[in-house]
């Protein structure tokens, strides 16, 4: 599996490359801000007409992680669409697709900033849900607990002998886990932005990609 294995507050997770989160002991997999139908919003909205492709690849790299970790439970941190009027112009064939992920697993909507969660989709519909030590929600809370959250987009800089790699990135400390964006339109906010200076000293970031790596939080 091409995933980074850490510790976060006692349980053993994987940090797969294409930015979900695995916890094995839950056979549980999230993800945060898929953010879909983001074409069709800024199209919408007057701006750009973007390939409406990204609502249909974010669903089929959310399939790849469902097969490659067989996860029973899956846990949606926010952002799922991009508005309301988004998730409502999801088309037949992405409801479809979103209705065979579904089958057999349970399926949970975190409310985010950018919608109160797709209510006609079925699932649970929660602003937070706590799975053993964990405490699953949109946006970090301003109190320190073990939390998972996402809303961010943190992406990170590593400079090699072959120039400098950006990726999107896991960002943890000894409290606090924050997951990239998952979804394929979304943007990033670097890890040295002032809005991401209350992570820990010893922060970690987990870059994304074929190979996910390590290192400490960029500043």
């Amino acid at each position: 599996m091409n995933a980074h294995a850490f510790t976060f507050c006692g349980e053993p997770l994987q940090a797969l490359g294409s930015g979900a989160l695995f916890w094995p002991r839950e056979a549980l997999l999230v993800v945060s801000d898929l953010h879909l139908g983001k074409s069709e919003r800024i199209a919408r909205k007057g701006g750009p007409t973007l390939p409406p492709y990204e609502t249909q690849d974010t669903l089929q790299r959310l399939a790849d992680a469902l097969d490659t970790t067989k996860a029973t439970t899956v846990i949606c941190l926010g952002d799922s669409f991009d508005d309301d009027a988004a998730g409502q112009a999801l088309s037949d064939t992405a409801r479809a697709t979103l209705s065979r992920l579904k089958a057999g697993r349970r399926w949970i909507w975190i409310t985010g900033n950018h919608d109160p969660g797709p209510l006609d989709l079925g699932g649970e519909h929660r602003a937070e849900t706590t799975i053993g030590p964990l405490t699953f929600r949109h946006i970090a809370d301003a109190k320190p607990q073990a939390e998972v959250s996402g809303h961010y987009h943190p992406k990170a800089r590593l400079r090699t002998r072959a120039g400098t790699v950006s990726r999107p990135c896991f960002l943890y400390d000894e409290i606090r886990l924050i997951l990239p964006a998952f979804g394929t339109y979304t943007g990033g906010l670097w890890s040295s932005d002032p809005a991401l200076a209350f992570m820990g000293a010893r922060a970690l970031a987990i870059l994304t990609g074929p190979q996910p790596l390590a290192i400490p939080m960029p500043r």
